[in-house]
């Protein structure tokens, strides 16, 4: 299965690669000479299924074209040299046996860093090889494409390479989905798992414990349009992503005490319905009949589940949710419940591949961006707007996609109507704002199913 086979290497000529070439003659002025090799991971849209893939339910995203391209050598000082092609990126270096991610700040170079540690630590590496390594990044940065996770793979593929070892697509994004923690996110490994295990021409629905990716053949009918809102939002930098995974959390424990089931080793609504062994129908039921809509308190969870306020903040709450002092429990399952329906529906949809499956795929993507402003509050003004916008230029569906409060949408266009749909949107969106028009030509474009991560050696 080629999951379970390494990322794959491609061999190239810089001279017929212009960014490839650029990106040599930098190494070159930087460092003295040539790169040995080059780590490539792709960013990615999800297309359906957000913020589910850390309660454990699969999701249907796909590889972008955008990508972080790393030129790098092994050096014997023991040290990691980091230099961007962004100037507004500062260089960085550390000795590799003295990594530290500071997790109130996370910089650019602290993603990088996590998949170099991540590594290390996954082979125990008493002596690693020094770095020399030049990032050059096509990603908008902080825009729910994945850019953050995409240099966390890059790094973690060129740090495997650079030691000599070997790892299958499989357990590279394993690793790099727990090494992200080292940055306080707690995701669930959709991003890395599509950055090593896509494939160009389709889109992938990703499974979890144990990981599978399986094919998804989008219909021919329509193409997938990218549109950044402009709003910038780094999941790591603010509470709210965390709040949500915690707010999950605690949703699972708190209806599994109210089914008599051992709730403190239950942390995922997924985990939960297969120990109820219902369906997704019949759980979003057991959330109506127990859960109420009104913000749960702290000392109302710790009541219900027999706690202390100490035990809460000691064993269930994240390191930056311990002031927080209500939870939407209702709300958080509901969607988790009812997006993890609608990704099963669209994979059907596209297996089935119905006449009207454009129109059926759209809804649910409509669907879901109603669930994710509502009932996640993972949405913000410039995104309702936006997928408004989008929708009355020809959409069939628009969503926000990646962890929202910011980044962009996703919207499914017929084929015959992505030229006006694109004019519309330029002259609603993007014109309206003088900053925004700034940012238009990397903001609004059509995507396909890209390739995953991939190791590049130059041709000699």
């Amino acid at each position: 299965m080629a999951a379970h086979s390494p990322p794959p290497t491609a061999r190239v000529q810089p001279t017929e690669n212009r960014r490839l070439l650029k990106l040599k003659e930098m190494f070159i002025s930087n460092f003295g000479c040539e790169p040995s090799f080059y780590a490539r991971a792709p960013g990615r849209v999800n297309l359906i299924g957000e913020h589910i893939d850390y309660c454990g339910y699969a999701v249907l995203p796909m590889a972008i074209e955008q990508d972080i391209l790393a030129a790098v050598q092994s050096v014997p000082s023991h040290v990691l040299h980091l230099t961007n092609t962004n100037p507004s990126y500062l260089d960085f270096s550390v000795g590799v046996n003295d990594i530290q991610i500071d997790k109130t700040k996370p910089l650019w170079h602290s993603y990088f860093l996590c998949g170099v540690k991540g590594i290390q630590e996954h082979f125990n590496l008493s002596s690693p090889t020094g770095i020399n390594c030049l990032v050059d990044g096509t990603i908008p940065p902080s825009s729910g494409l994945s850019s953050s996770s995409a240099l966390v793979c890059c790094a973690g593929l060129a740090t495997l390479i650079a030691n000599g070892k070997s790892l299958s697509k499989v357990e590279l994004a394993e690793t790099c989905a727990k090494c992200e923690r080292y940055i306080g996110t707690e995701g669930g490994g959709m991003d890395q798992s599509i950055s090593y295990l896509a494939e160009e021409g389709t889109a992938k629905l990703i499974e979890f414990s144990p990981l599978r990716a399986t094919d998804v053949k989008l219909p021919t009918g329509a193409v997938f349009v990218i549109a950044n809102s402009c709003v910038e939002m780094n999941k790591a930098a603010t509470a709210n992503f965390n709040i949500r995974v915690v707010e999950c959390r605690l949703a699972t424990k708190v209806l599994a005490k109210s089914k008599g089931l051992d709730w403190k080793n239950l942390v995922k609504l997924g985990d939960l319905q297969n120990r109820l062994s219902v369906s997704l129908e019949d759980i979003l039921e057991v959330v109506e009949e127990i859960l109420h809509p009104e913000p749960y308190t702290r000392e109302e969870i710790c009541e219900s589940l027999g706690i202390s306020l100490e035990e809460l903040r000691a064993s269930i709450l994240s390191q930056n949710t311990q002031d927080v002092s209500t939870f939407k429990l209702y709300q958080r399952a509901k969607h988790v419940y009812s997006e993890a329906a609608r990704v099963l529906t669209f994979k059907k949809v596209c297996d089935e591949a119905p006449a009207n499956a454009v129109q059926l795929l759209g809804d649910l993507m409509n669907q879901s961006h109603v669930s994710c402003r509502d009932m996640y509050e993972c949405s913000c003004f410039e995104l309702d707007q936006l997928v408004d916008i989008c929708l009355k230029s020809g959409a069939v569906g628009s969503r926000l996609t990646g962890a929202g409060w910011g980044g962009c949408t996703v919207s499914m266009v017929p084929v015959e109507k992505l030229s006006d749909f694109l004019l519309n949107v330029q002259e609603k969106y993007y014109k309206s704002d003088t900053r925004r028009a700034a940012m238009q030509k990397q903001s609004l474009f059509a995507t396909k199913p890209g390739s995953g991560a991939m190791v590049i050696l130059e041709e000699k």
